[in-house]
């Protein structure tokens, strides 16, 4: 029974991240396929080749979202997306949803943004309780102005799910910034602390 119940686990070691590697990329590929339908279609790849070939709508995706960045870099598109802006920001409604997920992925997406670059170690829920966060900034405005000492923003991931979480302001003096990757802090927290991350040898060495 011994050896039954260690090939079972063995099995599920292997069977379950394989299983759900695959269903989350078939999920991916097939919504990203819908995207084949604003094609017009007589160019639609199943038409044309008479047959469905998954991923394609990958390819388009990428290829569009290329072509828009190259377009949004120069001069006269980078006044093109403002215009845009400008025009929703008129819109009743729609400019608030808009304007929040836009400050949102630029602070996320943008190159100089500071979101999700550091890994940190922050006592939540209470104090002598500690857990990886990530440092998203500082506070401003109204809010920094009720601060006295010096504070850091930082969004404390929930485990297994890290899209959901909650965001903070502690002191930077009580905030430990840590020089793992965020792919190494992301993948201590879905894993519930089982997999650790590796040991740094400058701390080994300095104990």
């Amino acid at each position: 029974m011994a050896a039954l119940r260690k090939w079972f686990l063995t099995g599920l070691l292997v069977i379950v991240p394989a299983a759900i590697t695959l269903a989350v990329l078939h999920w991916i590929v097939g919504t990203l396929d819908q995207t084949l339908l604003i094609l017009p279609e007589a160019w639609q790849p199943d038409r044309l080749l008479g047959r469905h070939i998954p991923g394609f709508g990958v390819l388009l995706t990428l290829l569009i979202l290329l072509l828009v960045g190259a377009a949004a870099s120069n001069f006269a598109g980078r006044k093109l997306v403002q215009w845009g802006d400008a025009i929703v920001s008129r819109i009743p409604v729609v400019r608030s949803i808009y304007s929040s997920v836009k400050q949102v992925s630029d602070t996320v997406f943008s190159e100089s943004g500071n979101a999700f670059r550091t890994a940190a170690l922050v006592q939540w829920p209470r104090e002598g309780v500690w857990t990886l966060a990530f440092i998203t900034g500082a506070p401003g405005g109204e809010v920094a102005a009720y601060l006295r000492d010096e504070y850091v923003s930082v969004y404390v991931p929930t485990t297994p799910n890290p899209t959901g979480g909650y965001f903070v302001m502690v002191r930077k003096s009580e905030c430990i910034e840590l020089e793992m990757g965020i792919d190494v802090a992301l993948k201590y927290i879905i894993s519930m602390g089982v997999v650790a991350p590796p040991a740094d040898p400058a701390l080994e060495s300095a104990h």
